[in-house]
């Protein structure tokens, strides 16, 4: 693992808000060494497997509709719609995650490949790289929705990292 991607990443949550915590993870999560805990991604470095996965995971909270927020916990898409979220939000959100990744990453002055790296998507990561390339791919209108994108650069700029606005 390359510590020093870890810390620019890990430096970049904090100075954004994003809640995480270094901790060891007993329990099976979904992405190996990294849990969501009432809102707080809990990372494991021991377990983790993908430095870019942290980056879709703090999207997840990043994105997430404020007051659903504190309440993020496990399997984000199961326990959603256990907690009467609707799966078309949980989809979308699933989407303005991945693009809020995307724009993290490109942030960060790093490849796109550290979040759509090989071993996840189902084989779709150069499909992914290909679409996401030059500010286009999917869920960024999301990310505009919701005034987190820079309204005269435009996605994958970024004038703030934390959503604030809720559904109407």
């Amino acid at each position: 693992m390359d510590q020093a991607v870890a810390g620019k990443i890990m430096d970049f949550l904090t100075e954004i808000g994003v809640p995480f915590e270094l901790t060891t993870i007993e329990q099976n999560t979904f992405l190996p060494g990294l849990h969501l805990h009432f809102g707080v991604l809990q990372i494991d470095l021991e377990k983790l497997e993908f430095l870019g996965d942290i980056l879709h995971e703090a999207g997840h909270i990043a994105i997430c509709e404020p007051k659903a927020r504190p309440f993020l916990q496990g399997d984000i898409f199961k326990n959603g719609l256990l907690n009467g979220r609707k799966a078309q939000e949980m989809h979308g959100e699933e989407m303005a995650a991945t693009a809020w990744a995307v724009a993290a990453v490109t942030h960060l002055g790093l490849p796109l490949d550290l979040v759509f790296h090989e071993e996840g998507y189902r084989g779709g990561s150069k499909n992914l790289i290909d679409a996401f390339s030059d500010g286009k791919g999917f869920g960024f209108p999301l990310l505009g929705a919701w005034d987190m994108t820079h309204p005269e650069k435009g996605y994958p700029h970024m004038q703030k990292w934390i959503r604030d606005v809720s559904w109407l």
